[in-house]
């Protein structure tokens, strides 16, 4: 029963920052892939970011040398710092979690196989 919890979404105007959260229930978490999708208003959800158990990080070319995903496995909290914040990050952003291999195949699959979904957040980058 594995259930995500995003916050931390708000209006930001450009060039700010902001720090999203996830909570993570589920005693699977350690081994769980985690990553950040974002569904712009008419666009299709991408992937902004992810990371393993073991802390190995990927980033979308959009987003890399902005944004920073870490994890806390103690605390079950995935995180996405996000800086130098464009008008073209307004989206709802939402966390997942999946089996360790959809951090290998997530450049292929958009995230497709990952199992576990939270509700999302909204972010709102202003000009």
């Amino acid at each position: 029963q594995v259930q995500l919890a995003e916050s931390g979404g708000d209006s930001v105007q450009a060039g700010g920052s902001l720090r999203l959260s996830c909570a993570v229930s589920g005693y699977m978490y350690s081994s769980y892939c985690l990553g950040w999708f974002r569904q712009g208003p008419g666009n299709e959800c991408e992937l902004s970011s992810t990371i393993e158990s073991d802390g190995r990080r990927f980033y979308s070319a959009s987003v890399k040398g902005r944004f920073t995903i870490s994890r806390d496995n103690a605390k079950n909290v995935v995180s996405l710092r996000m800086t130098n914040m464009r008008p073209d990050d307004t989206a709802m952003y939402y966390c997942a979690a999946g089996p360790e291999v959809s951090c290998m195949i997530v450049v292929v699959t958009g995230g497709r196989n990952f199992g576990y979904w939270g509700q999302g957040t909204q972010v709102t980058v202003s000009s």
